[in-house]
């Protein structure tokens, strides 16, 4: 049922960035990059925020670790750059999450982190609901329709069989 679960959040996860880099592409730069007092103060700054968060998880969970000077280091400064990056990694989130066995989700993260791999990928998919909440905010302060969020009617969304 676990990976089920992460195989629907992983298809929520790129559905959503979708409805909501769309949303932005509405906006003007001003618009994007205006400091909304947000964790990452901009519509830009959060974007950026979750692409590198989510690059540092898939990192660490395929082996391939990156790593970054701060996390909110401005990955890249063009939206539509930003926006086929967010693409790329949604796929590479999806395909990695069909490689995922009910063994590997019981094993220890890393030596460091030591709780196991099914709490990390939980909090994974959380981190990303928590910022696009944020997202969710500084949007409707502009005026700007992102679509349904609510799971069970996000559009393009199936669940695997059992």
């Amino acid at each position: 049922m676990m990976l089920q679960q992460f195989e629907v959040m992983a298809a929520y996860n790129r559905q959503l960035n979708r409805q909501f880099y769309a949303a932005c592409a509405q906006l003007d730069e001003a618009n994007l990059r205006q400091d909304r007092g947000a964790f990452f103060k901009s519509i830009f700054g959060t974007l950026n925020h979750l692409l590198l968060v989510d690059r540092l998880w898939l990192g660490g969970f395929t082996g391939e670790p990156v790593s970054f000077a701060s996390l909110d280091k401005e990955l890249y400064d063009n939206f539509k750059e930003l926006r086929t990056e967010r693409e790329h990694t949604d796929a590479d989130i999806q395909d990695w999450v069909k490689t995922l066995t009910p063994d590997a989700l019981k094993a220890p993260f890393s030596e460091n982190l030591r709780f196991p791999l099914w709490l990390t990928v939980t909090h994974f998919f959380n981190h990303q609901t928590h910022h696009r909440g944020q997202l969710s905010a500084l949007l409707s302060q502009c005026g700007a329709d992102y679509g349904t969020t609510d799971l069970p009617w996000v559009e393009g969304i199936t669940v695997p069989s059992q």
